[in-house]
């Protein structure tokens, strides 16, 4: 397990120093800090009304964020390796959140409570600016996302989804990429089979 834990610490740092050189300092101290966690297949990382304490970076398989509406689960995001796991409004504003996070496969997981990741904000000055081009960048791809769900219909969002990430599209359940996308199972299979 230390292994795989060194493995996955190398692939989080190498992520971060694409952003910015990072100190020795900030090194040991992001080693002291780091949390790492796995999650089996169907396990619940976070459920609606608790607070998100962690953000995470997936170093290894799939997860579905998701909400009721009417009693039925709309899948919101899904997020695959190098990608961030957390449900902001709860993480940032310490509140309950509205939304459930669940593994898709098992996944392998680090990341930092809330408490950690601000130490190291505190603490460190570069940090501060990696976190902030993290952030501009989820910002920017939640608009994205946003501008594409008010501006294409269900098939051409499924267009752009098999255009930007065809590999992630084969690892989705076909219910949750439907409520994804908005339509119905079987409106999603038609869709496959007319684009085929």
């Amino acid at each position: 397990m230390a292994t795989l834990k060194k493995i996955i610490m190398e692939k989080f740092v190498a992520t971060l120093s694409q952003i910015s050189e990072l100190s020795p300092q900030l090194r040991e101290d992001i080693a002291s800090k780091i949390t790492f966690t796995s999650f089996k297949k169907k396990e619940q990382i976070l459920r609606e009304g608790e607070i998100c304490n962690y953000l995470y970076f997936v170093e290894h398989g799939l997860l579905r964020a998701y909400y009721l509406k009417d009693g039925e689960e709309i899948s919101s995001l899904f997020m695959e390796e190098g990608d961030f796991v957390i449900s902001v409004l709860s993480f940032y504003k310490r509140q309950a959140s509205h939304e459930f996070i669940v593994a898709l496969e098992d996944c392998q997981l680090c990341g930092f409570h809330y408490d950690d990741l601000n130490y190291l904000y505190r603490k460190h000055v570069e940090f501060n600016l990696i976190g902030r081009i993290l952030t501009e960048a989820y910002f920017c791809l939640a608009e994205e996302r946003l501008i594409g769900m008010r501006k294409s219909n269900a098939e051409e969002r499924f267009r752009f989804l098999l255009d930007k990430k065809t590999d992630l599209i084969a690892r989705i359940p076909g219910k949750d990429l439907a409520t994804y996308l908005g339509v119905t199972p079987e409106t999603l299979s038609r869709m496959r089979s007319a684009i085929r």
